[in-house]
């Protein structure tokens, strides 16, 4: 009950603050076409403040209700997830080099990874030592996949709502600690209060202030659940996420392109750019996040091998069909 109201007030506030702001965003941070865009007339930007403020209240009434006082590990993270939205709504407005942004991020994700348990352990095979720069690099990738995937009406909304509920249920199974939950519930709603804002063809897109501090948040929440033994649903769960945006980065890395620089070549783009309609695409993407939600929650019962095997098959035919002519 505590998870369910979590959500709805959260869900509630964030569409609340979306009226309010809007007036604003529509004066102050529209989004203009440029090459990365699906978009094709100017669409205000800036829902990731109501997500992210929605998020952030709505766990610390949820964290008071049942008890939890929140320790050092949640205010690192609360901190970091309002430095990044910061970075993100002066980028939205003014732009921020590449290289200073990279450095901010790296700062924030450092301050989040030396916050985590000192006996977590998400990859059990390798020695603190290692596992833990490796985790400031891989958070600092999921901060930016976040941002680059961010680039299609309900496609954040989609993934979002696939991992939160994905992460809920294996809560439910004992996967996930109490303060994680809450934060997922919170993460949830508030997404769920931006979507009807964000259908196609979407009226507000969440902007650079609101997917930075999502990934940094995923990217705890996931790493959470790893550090609990479930390192195998810990990837499953943003598999196409992580496949979309690495191939495409891999792929332009070998053309030797300016990574840094507005492009449409994830697969998702590729397909809107041959004909596929938005609403399609995120059919396809919601029937493969719904298969990995269910190999997640299956991967003790099959094996944590099999389970990847077959997630990697399921986006492998996404990312096919993405991609195909029409």
């Amino acid at each position: 009950m505590t998870l369910l109201l979590t959500a709805l007030g959260a869900a509630a506030l964030s569409a609340g603050l979306i009226v309010v702001l809007m007036p604003l965003l529509k004066r102050y941070a529209l989004a203009r076409p440029n090459a990365r865009s699906s978009h094709t007339v100017p669409t205000p930007q800036g829902g990731g403040i109501a997500v992210m403020a929605a998020t952030l209240a709505a766990s610390a009434v949820a964290l008071a209700a049942l008890g939890l006082a929140p320790d050092t590990q949640l205010w690192v993270l609360a901190a970091t997830a309002v430095a990044l939205a910061v970075v993100g709504a002066v980028d939205d407005i003014v732009h921020i080099a590449a290289g200073l942004r990279l450095i901010l991020q790296f700062v924030a994700v450092g301050a989040v990874v030396a916050a985590l348990q000192a006996d977590l352990d998400a990859v059990p095979a390798l020695p603190p030592d290692i596992e833990r720069p490796l985790l400031l690099v891989a958070g600092v990738w999921f901060v930016n996949l976040a941002n680059f995937m961010d680039g299609l009406d309900w496609m954040t909304v989609t993934e979002t709502t696939a991992v939160c509920v994905g992460l809920i249920a294996l809560a439910a199974l004992g996967a996930l600690p109490p303060a994680p939950t809450v934060v997922t519930a919170a993460l949830l709603g508030a997404m769920l209060g931006f979507a009807p804002f964000n259908k196609p063809v979407a009226r507000l897109f969440l902007g650079d202030v609101g997917s930075l501090p999502l990934g940094l948040l995923l990217f705890w929440l996931l790493v959470q659940l790893a550090g609990r033994g479930h390192a195998a649903a810990a990837l499953l769960l943003p598999l196409y996420y992580l496949a979309d945006a690495t191939i495409t980065l891999g792929r332009r890395l070998a053309r030797r392109e300016k990574v840094w620089d507005a492009h449409r070549t994830h697969f998702y783009q590729i397909a809107t750019a041959r004909g596929l309609a938005v609403p399609a695409v995120i059919v396809r993407v919601a029937a493969a996040d719904a298969g990995l939600v269910a190999l997640a929650l299956l991967h003790a019962a099959i094996g944590d091998i099999a389970a990847l095997a077959a997630g990697a098959l399921i986006v492998a035919v996404l990312l096919y069909d993405l991609t195909r002519r029409r």
